[in-house]
């Protein structure tokens, strides 16, 4: 699958110089031991999501505060509709009351729904939950945009959208130098992209998910990281960091 291990010297340089306003989640790729291994795969989701964007059904996603739930019952249509789960991790539904939501599946949820209409309201409740806004969900963005920080993901974000809901570029921003890091299988990945050729209709707008980080690097000699962009033969491809 790993088409090839690309040199990394002068990354791992300008990595350690980057040190300084990098965030901890940059930390992996820091150490003197890493490696770097390109694939032929695109930027994909973490394992958690489905292609779509939406988290399946049988993923192990825990339902955080803040989260808006869509919620749909056959038959019962007071229920139908957004619900959003409070700070204290609850919701509260017509005719079932209050009830934890955050720290559960949506297939834990919906069962729970479904057993407390079965015991009470329906005989064969047909319910059907999904999480339409992932608040609890954040991205970290950093580097050369006009305000950085951790937001929370409200829905589907690409990561165009990532970079306007950060102020957009810095005047320092080098626009063929954004990084997308992210885990998968538990390995650290990363990935190039330029906002140009997006903006310009030339390239795809990736998603972005929760727990991404973006890092958008300076342009000229402030680049730290004009090695690790000469270091990845195609924009968008993987990068697997071995540490």
């Amino acid at each position: 699958m790993y088409a090839k291990i690309v040199p990394i010297a002068g990354l791992l340089l300008s990595l350690l110089l980057f040190a300084g306003c990098a965030s901890d989640g940059l930390r992996d790729v820091r150490q003197g031991t890493a490696k770097m291994v390109t694939t032929t795969d695109r930027l994909t989701p973490p394992d958690s999501t489905s292609p779509t964007g939406a988290y399946r059904g049988v993923s192990d996603y825990r339902i955080g505060p803040q989260d808006v739930l869509e919620l749909s019952v056959y038959q019962l249509t007071e229920l139908n509709g957004p619900v959003r789960v409070n700070s204290q991790g609850m919701i509260s539904l017509p005719l079932l009351g209050p009830m934890t939501a955050a720290g559960k599946t949506v297939p834990e949820l919906e069962k729970e729904i479904t057993e407390l209409l079965a015991a009470d309201y329906l005989q064969n409740p047909q319910v059907s939950l999904f999480v339409r806004e992932f608040t609890s969900q954040t991205v970290t963005i950093e580097g050369a945009v006009n305000s950085p920080g951790i937001y929370p993901l409200k829905g589907r974000t690409s990561l165009l959208q990532a970079v306007v809901i950060a102020g957009g570029l810095s005047e320092y921003a080098n626009p063929r130098g954004v990084i997308v890091f992210r885990t998968i299988k538990g390995e650290r990945m990363a990935a190039v992209f330029d906002i140009r050729d997006i903006r310009g209709g030339n390239a795809e707008d990736p998603q972005i998910y929760g727990e991404d980080l973006i890092v958008i690097d300076e342009s000229g000699s402030k680049s730290a990281y004009r090695d690790f962009f000469k270091a990845l033969p195609v924009i968008g491809l993987f990068t697997r960091v071995l540490y």
